[in-house]
């Protein structure tokens, strides 16, 4: 039996890292047959953000992707990776709903449960592991790896001393940005090897250009398992190839007894496949060492540059890179993965934007307050202050964030079938992301999008040469808006009729009716200081209000943020929630 077993993650972390997790399971299963021949370990294929972007883009049930994929690889493992208490989504769930959704992976084709908290508190992981262990899956539990002058050897060790204790059949070492270094990799193996005795993964991504190097001196340093995937999803912002890692252990004491040839057919395919997917390419297909310094994660950085795009601040993007090493330190060098990476992100933007901590995203604040769980170091006093402030609370959490949350199930699942769920896979997928399975129910009848329909080439609407003209002058375009094509047609007088060109899930809800903005000047206006999605009205309409208030809330960047009052007065809300606003706008009017 080979020393050295390999996970490949082309039809996960590969796509996700590379094409915005938008490979469809029609193109993975044309691979399938290929794939359960090669003799993985594993193959990693769901969680992450592959369950979200099934319901947001492609108009998938993931629960069925996951029942054809087990179908197709009846000789392989399928490992999914599971965000403890969070699940797949981007809040602590009660530990009912943990229960169900653990039970149910199992039973639908899961074989391997690799489970990890973006804080790396083992209190966030115990209940999903005790969950997965009652199935008698195989349990690897993560540690999402950072570099700071908190994280040394010996506290990684004892983290694992402490994950086998509580019955990990396995520990990963899961490298987001591709910091983990090749003697630092050895050493950090033989700290952990002097204290458990099971298995160890290596997880590293390839951004830095490091990867190749770690994983062989992981493997002398005595890691049994490795993360690769298929060369042609490999390297940029995903992984090293896994044919190399193949060639250069062949004819060694690691030899994983592989078979290149058959593995070169799975890259053919794959690299015909990749090509229907360019448009959602990441620019970073080389090695981006600037991660070396900022330590962000090769998926995070291509994001942070799309959302500076949106908020018109393209030229920040080196003073926020330079943020985030700040926002990380005053969060108790959190770790950067999902949800963590996001919310340190998106600070750092508002702080370049609008100075340090001037507008605290309420999800900055519950993670400095104790709300995702214990941080690995203290917090910056000042910033926990202004957050228990801001959120009205009494003081920092430090309690298991799951103790204070009651069973939900119950009350999901009458949510769930009121928004057209019909089965058990309904409801926890509504329970991961209530806002966009109600949409997902309403379109799945028009069937999964085709990845063929992502190559018809779209013309940008400031085109000056239109897809098609009518006689009659009309102009024809098909534009694309978040991952969704639509038909416009512009008529001669200017006015513009839109129309969905495929099937596409609409993920923000339907504006409500908003009575007239009043008329004349000598109110207050309140503006979006940012782009983004206007989430909430906090106050009713025609409310008397004190300067200060929140009054709004905005979703931007995947995060929360509270719109204050900027006067005393009755508010007049001029936009209605779930519609698009742009920085600047004015939302309400406050007189």
């Amino acid at each position: 039996m080979a020393k050295i077993k390999l996970n490949d993650l082309v039809l996960r972390d590969a796509h996700q890292s590379l094409i915005a997790t938008r490979m469809t399971t029609a193109d993975m299963v044309g691979a399938l047959s290929m794939l359960d021949k090669i003799g993985y370990w594993s193959l990693e294929a769901w969680g992450g953000a592959t369950f979200d972007s099934c319901i947001r883009f492609l108009n998938e049930d993931p629960w069925e992707r996951l029942r054809t994929l087990k179908k197709g690889l009846p000789n392989t493992p399928i490992m999914m990776l599971l965000r403890g208490q969070n699940l797949l989504g981007y809040r602590h769930y009660a530990d009912d709903i943990v229960d169900r959704f653990v039970e149910k992976a199992a039973e639908n084709g899961i074989g391997i449960f690799r489970i990890f908290d973006a804080c790396n508190d083992p209190r966030n992981l115990k209940r999903a592991a005790d969950a997965a262990k009652k199935t008698g899956k195989h349990v690897q539990m993560a540690i999402s790896y950072a570099t700071t002058p908190y994280h040394t050897k010996e506290i990684y060790a004892d983290l694992a001393k402490k994950y086998a204790e509580f019955g990990a059949d396995s520990i990963c070492i899961k490298d987001m940005s591709g910091l983990l270094k090749p003697y630092e990799a050895y050493d950090l193996i033989k700290a952990m090897k002097s204290k458990v005795e099971i298995p160890i993964n290596i997880h590293t991504h390839a951004t830095t250009g490091l990867s190749v190097a770690t994983l062989l001196k992981s493997v002398e340093a005595g890691a049994e398992l490795l993360d690769t995937t298929i060369s042609s999803m490999s390297m940029g912002t995903s992984h090293s190839p896994t044919e190399t890692i193949v060639e250069a252990f062949k004819g060694t004491e690691y030899d994983t007894w592989l078979d290149t040839k058959a593995l070169l057919e799975i890259a053919a395919y794959f690299r015909e496949i990749r090509k229907k997917y360019a448009k959602f390419e990441s620019s970073f297909l080389g090695a981006d060492t600037r991660i070396l310094v900022s330590q962000v994660p090769g998926g995070m950085l291509s994001n942070l540059e799309s959302q500076l795009k949106e908020q018109g601040a393209q030229d920040k993007i080196d003073d926020v890179l330079k943020e985030i090493a700040v926002v990380q330190k005053d969060c108790g060098y959190v770790p950067l993965v999902t949800p963590t990476s996001q919310i340190v992100g998106t600070q750092a933007v508002f702080n370049v934007l609008f100075g340090r901590y001037a507008k605290i995203t309420t999800e900055t604040a519950d993670l400095v307050t104790g709300r995702y769980g214990a941080l690995p170091a203290a917090p910056n006093p000042d910033l926990v202050k202004k957050a228990l402030a801001q959120n009205k609370y009494e003081a920092v959490l430090t309690d298991r964030p799951a103790d204070s949350i009651p069973n939900e199930f119950e009350k999901i699942e009458a949510e769930a079938k009121a928004a057209g769920a019909l089965n058990v896979d309904d409801i926890l997928t509504y329970a991961m992301f209530p806002k966009v399975a109600p949409n997902f129910f309403k379109n799945r009848s028009n069937g999964p999008v085709s990845s063929n329909e992502f190559a018809v080439p779209a013309v940008a609407a400031s085109s000056s040469q239109p897809a098609k003209a009518d006689e009659g002058g009309t102009s024809a375009y098909i534009v694309n808006v978040n991952g969704a094509d639509y038909h416009v047609q512009l008529r001669p007088e200017g006015t513009v009729a839109i129309a969905p060109a495929t099937p596409s899930v609409v993920t923000s809800p339907a504006p409500s009716s908003l009575p007239p903005a009043p008329s004349g000047g000598g109110g207050a206006a309140v503006n979006a200081p940012v782009a983004g999605t206007l989430l909430k009205h906090v106050v009713a309409e025609g409310s008397s209000v004190a300067s200060g208030d929140t009054i709004l809330i905005i979703e931007s960047m995947k995060m929360e943020l509270e719109i204050k009052a900027t006067a005393a007065g009755k508010v007049h809300f001029l936009v209605p929630t779930g519609q698009a606003v742009q920085a600047q706008q004015a939302l309400a009017q406050i007189g």
